[in-house]
């Protein structure tokens, strides 16, 4: 079953969707197995031996009204280690040459704007993010690459995203995180929920390299911070 908050992406409309969500997370009716927020909507997966659809119906459009979007406090926020350089920065000079500046400038931009993760999808743990500037909104690959590997940062149209496993995509990839966004043995597989904030700070060649090693070993070389 799916509740539709509105059509469109929009940072009110996801706030209304993830308090739904953590509503019926912290008080579920009887039946609904889990919840998946998306960017304008939250579906509800549900035994129908425990609850009717009709009833849930009626009982989830209560809850919805009932329920304000006001746990935005519970936002967890991060900074993301990125790699703009050398095999990590995929599509970083194309996209530079496509919007008409230099690439130290498209590094600026993306640095110095606040992520919003709307949605977990598409593959496990991969994160689709809003807040891109306008200036880097930039199309998808006409051809899209047959391998794109984990952790890189992309940029989609006016989306962004962070790539969670490796694997075909079309987006454009300016730097690549070693940040490990999906792992089956974590008690929590996919690192980001719905509703997190983000920054992206540039690391150097180096500086990746020691954190993969690091993410390799298990090492936390992320983790939330207080509110900005």
């Amino acid at each position: 079953m799916t509740i539709e908050f509105g059509d469109s992406i929009d940072e009110a409309v996801s706030a209304r969707v993830i308090a739904l969500d953590r509503d019926l997370k912290d008080d579920p009716f009887a039946g609904i197995t889990e919840t998946v927020p998306t960017y304008r909507s939250l579906l509800v997966f549900y035994d129908p031996a425990i609850v009717a659809g009709a009833d849930l119906a009626k009982r989830l459009e209560a809850r919805a009204a009932a329920t304000k979007a006001s746990n935005e406090t519970l936002a967890r926020h991060f900074t993301v280690p990125v790699c703009y350089q050398g095999a990590d920065a995929l599509d970083l000079q194309a996209v530079a040459a496509e919007r008409a500046m230099s690439a130290d400038e498209v590094i600026a931009l993306h640095t110095g704007a606040t992520f919003r993760v709307f949605m977990i999808g598409f593959a496990p743990g991969f994160a689709y993010l809003g807040g891109l500037p306008e200036a880097l909104a930039t199309p998808r690959l006409a051809e899209p690459r047959q391998h794109v590997p984990a952790g890189a940062v992309g940029i989609g149209g006016r989306q962004a995203a962070i790539n969670s496993l490796p694997g075909p995509s079309g987006w454009r990839y300016i730097g690549r995180t070693p940040l490990r966004l999906f792992d089956a043995g974590r008690g929590e597989p996919a690192f980001f929920r719905a509703g997190d904030v983000i920054r992206f700070a540039a690391v150097s060649p180096a500086e990746m390299a020691d954190l993969d090693r690091r993410a390799d070993l298990g090492e936390a070389i992320v983790e939330a911070q207080p509110p900005w």
